[in-house]
C-alpha cells in the first residue's frame, strides 16, 4: 500500500477503536509523519518496500543524531513505527511485520518526587481565602492531592460527576472511568467553590458543565491548571519543582507510606498495570532508609 494511505488508515484506527487520546495521537502522527518522509527520501514509497534492515537503518540515524533525542523519544519513535507494521500485518494489508523483531531501548526508571505532607499543606493552604480565584484554586488543588487525579482528568471533570457524595467518578486515558472516594477538606473545599464562586464564574461565558472555570467563565484549561500549581508552589516558599503531576505522585507516595495496599493504590491511580504503581514502593523504601539512616545509632 502507498505510504500515504497506510498511514491515514492506521491514524484512523487508533482515533476510531483504539480511542487514544488526541495527546498521543498527534505524537503518533509526528513520528510517523517523520518516518515516512525519510523512506520516501530513501526512495520507498510503498509499504511493501519496507524490510528489517530499513527499518534498522532508520533507527540507527534518529539515534545518532545531533543533539542525541532523549531515551523516551527514541522509544516512543520504535513503539509508533512498530504499531503502524503491526497494524497493516495484522490486518492483511502487507504479509509479513518487518519490525517484528524491533524492540525499544529499555528508558532509565525514573521515580517520581514527591512533596512532604508538610509541603503539601503548605501547598493546600497558599490561595487566598478570600478572593474568588483563590477559592477555585484552593477547590483544585485539594481535589487533586484528595484523588490522586491526573490534571487532565480534573480539568474534565463536570458538576454532575460529584453527585454521588464522597466519591468522584473520573475519566482516565483510553476513556476508561473509576470511582475514588473524595475526603472531607476536598469535599469542604469544592462546596464553597460551588456556592461562592462558580456561579459568578458561569455568569460571564457560555453555558458549560465543566466544574472548574476560568475567569472569563470558558472551561479552565491545562495550562491555566499549570499556573494554579505554580504560583501556590511560589506563595507556600517551596524550592523543589512542583508539577500537577506532584500532587499524584505525592498522593501516592502518603497513601503507600500509611499502610495502603498498592493494589488499592492501582486502582485509585488508574493504572492498567501493578507494576507502574510499585514505582511509588521504592519511594517509600528509600524514605524509610533515609529515616534508619539518621535514626539508628548503629546504621553507620
Amino acid at each position: 500500500m502507498l505510504l500515504e494511505r497506510a498511514l491515514d488508515a492506521y491514524l484512523r484506527h487508533v482515533t476510531v477503536e483504539r480511542g487514544l487520546s488526541a495527546h498521543t495521537i498527534a505524537a503518533y502522527r509526528r513520528d510517523l509523519e517523520g518516518y515516512r518522509e525519510w523512506l520516501i527520501a530513501a526512495g520507498i514509497a510503498d509499504t511493501a518496500e519496507v524490510t528489517p534492515a530499513v527499518i534498522d537503518r532508520f533507527i540507527a540515524e534518529r539515534a545518532s543524531a545531533e543533539p542525541a533525542p532523549a531515551s523516551t523519544s527514541l522509544a516512543r519513535l520504535q513503539s509508533s513505527v512498530r504499531g503502524w507494521h503491526r497494524f497493516l500485518a495484522r490486518e492483511g494489508i502487507e504479509a509479513d511485520d518487518p519490525s517484528a523483531r524491533l524492540r525499544p531501548p529499555k528508558a532509565p526508571q525514573r521515580l517520581p518526587k514527591a512533596l512532604t505532607i508538610d509541603q503539601v499543606e503548605r501547598l493546600l493552604g497558599a490561595p487566598s481565602s478570600e478572593e474568588p480565584l483563590g477559592i477555585r484554586d484552593r477547590a483544585l488543588l485539594e481535589l487533586l492531592y484528595a484523588t490522586g487525579a491526573r490534571v487532565s482528568e480534573a480539568i474534565g471533570l463536570d458538576v454532575d460527576d460529584l453527585a454521588h457524595g464522597d466519591v468522584l467518578r473520573l475519566r482516565g486515558k483510553g476513556s476508561k472511568e473509576r470511582i475514588v472516594p473524595v475526603g472531607s477538606y476536598a469535599r469542604a473545599a469544592v462546596d464553597a467553590y460551588l456556592t461562592r464562586v462558580r456561579p459568578g464564574l458561569a455568569a460571564k461565558g457560555r453555558a458549560s458543565a465543566r466544574l472548574f472555570l476560568g475567569a472569563r467563565g470558558a472551561p479552565l484549561s491545562r495550562q491555566s491548571a499549570w499556573l494554579v500549581i505554580r504560583e501556590a508552589a511560589e506563595r507556600a516558599q517551596i524550592t523543589v519543582a512542583v508539577s500537577p503531576h506532584t500532587l499524584r505522585h505525592s498522593f501516592a507516595t502518603h497513601l503507600l507510606q500509611g499502610g495502603a495496599d498498592v493494589r488499592v493504590v492501582q486502582e485509585l491511580l488508574g493504572h492498567s498495570s501493578v507494576a507502574t504503581t510499585q514505582i511509588y514502593t521504592h519511594v517509600s523504601v528509600d524514605a524509610l532508609r533515609d529515616i534508619y539512616a539518621t535514626s539508628h545509632p548503629r546504621a553507620r
